[in-house]
């Protein structure tokens, strides 16, 4: 039985006054994708942010493999082993590609191979190529892979993609989810949010499906490919 690598259980959380999430609870067994699905402003990127310690949960548990994580700081949660691909990029945008990688550079904590720069190159030739270019000055397909690969330098037990295809051309797209699978086929663990319900159909194991900050919905990937009917409930036409 795969272990849970990521378990949330309960979790309310508060912008000021504002409850956004409401009792939020699923788990990511190591080894497997989780696809994170709601309609905007629902709560996706919350969830994440909360894992991440970015916004400290009022009640709930976090545990990552086990411990408790919940309420510790980001930088404390990152060197534990989860690591963020954020929504928009957020390139160090004065810094070259090598040293955007070399900022978010740690051990690996549990084994296995680690990611280093010339790992990072093998997956995305093309940030290679780029190596002494300034990330501002990169396109945004080439941001995307910049900004997996400075997830990936902190060699993650859980890694943590949000909106990793948006804004991109649809080859950028393909190329994107090529990379997600490739990392999931090595047995990274991730949680993916993603407003292309195609994309995260085609990669997830499970799916966890939240409206206004509660979950509606747990469940496989296929349960969802064999029913038409969750997504039109939840999400919209598919």
């Amino acid at each position: 039985m795969a272990t849970e690598a990521l378990d949330i259980s309960g979790i309310d959380a508060y912008y000021g006054d504002s409850h956004v999430l409401h009792a939020v609870s699923f788990a990511l067994k190591g080894g497997r994708l989780l696809g994170l699905l709601g309609r905007n402003g629902a709560g996706k990127t919350t969830c994440m942010a909360t894992i991440m310690g970015f916004l400290k949960p009022r009640r709930g548990s976090i545990s990552l493999y086990g411990e408790d994580i919940a309420g510790l700081a980001p930088d404390v949660i990152a060197r534990k082993g989860i690591c963020l691909v954020p929504q928009g990029r957020r390139m160090f945008r004065t810094l070259t590609v090598r040293e955007n990688l070399m900022v978010a550079a740690q051990p690996r904590k549990n084994g296995g191979s680690s990611w280093s720069i010339d790992r990072v190159f093998q997956l995305f030739p093309r940030l290679s190529e780029r190596h002494a270019q300034l990330a501002g000055s990169l396109s945004g397909g080439e941001q995307q892979m910049l900004a997996i690969g400075r997830a990936l330098m902190g060699n993650p037990r859980v890694l943590l993609m949000d909106e990793p295809s948006e804004g991109l051309a649809p080859q950028l797209v393909a190329e994107v989810g090529r990379t997600i699978a490739q990392l999931k086929a090595e047995g990274q663990s991730i949680v993916l949010v993603e407003q292309n319900i195609k994309l995260t159909l085609d990669l997830a194991d499970d799916v966890v499906i939240i409206n206004t900050g509660r979950v509606v919905f747990r469940g496989t990937a296929d349960q969802i490919k064999l029913d038409d009917a969750i997504v039109s409930q939840h999400l919209g036409v598919f």
